[in-house]
């Protein structure tokens, strides 16, 4: 651990001892990265691609030293290595859903050098129907997000455990919400209401008329 001793605070203190733990640059990404799935060094590569091979090779050496995540190698025929978190790492969910939520007033719109993570999607999307699951929102939903450069298909399922978010196949069937990663992230951090969102178009609600307005009533404010 002697690089982890070099960088650290020396501050008896919880949040300097947090910091000498995650504070690196990509850690707290590293970790958003793994929070839905295990993945491969080339996945992570995938959602960070402005990280070079070297940084990342460390920082997963330190997050595994330090005990956020671990190494396992797939059953064949797949026989790859992945990384995932353990209940440590899966411990910081709380922190990046508040990161994000912090964030995400200030965040502006996009600019054409920043890439977009679908796993941050996928995370704001968790932070958006837990509230509409505890007023009894249940069932599965489509959430197809279109931007210039990035386009994809996730599904959430909404029970009485909670909130599963995952990519889906085409033709997969459920009510169907149609909108762009901005306006996910402004009703993930409270800048804009799902029925503004509604209301002025920039999110489309497509499906039976009693999903909708349950769907709404569960997001009513």
């Amino acid at each position: 651990m002697a690089d982890m001793a070099n960088n650290s605070y020396r501050q008896y203190c919880p949040i300097a001892h947090a910091l000498d733990v995650i504070g690196d640059r990509w850690s707290l990404l590293i970790a958003r990265e793994l929070f839905l799935e295990p993945k491969r060094f080339t996945d992570l590569r995938e959602g960070m691609p402005r990280i070079g091979t070297n940084s990342l090779t460390d920082r997963l050496k330190t997050l595994e030293r330090t005990g956020i995540i671990s190494r396992r190698t797939l059953p064949p025929p797949a026989a790859s290595t992945v990384y995932e978190l353990t209940d440590r790492g899966r411990a910081l969910e709380d922190v990046i859903v508040a990161l994000a939520r912090w964030g995400g007033p200030t965040l502006g719109s996009r600019s054409s050098e920043q890439t977009i993570s679908a796993n941050s999607v996928m995370l704001a999307l968790r932070a958006i129907f837990s509230t509409a699951a505890e007023r009894g929102l249940r069932g599965f939903y489509l959430v197809h997000v279109e931007e210039a450069s990035f386009e994809e298909t996730l599904g959430v399922r909404s029970g009485e455990n909670g909130i599963e978010v995952s990519r889906v196949s085409a033709g997969s069937e459920g009510a169907t919400m149609v909108t762009d990663v901005e306006t996910i992230y402004a009703v993930a951090s409270g800048n804009e209401s799902m029925q503004e969102a509604v209301e002025f178009g920039r999110i489309q609600l497509n499906g039976e008329p009693e999903h909708r307005s349950h769907f709404l009533r569960a997001f009513d404010e």
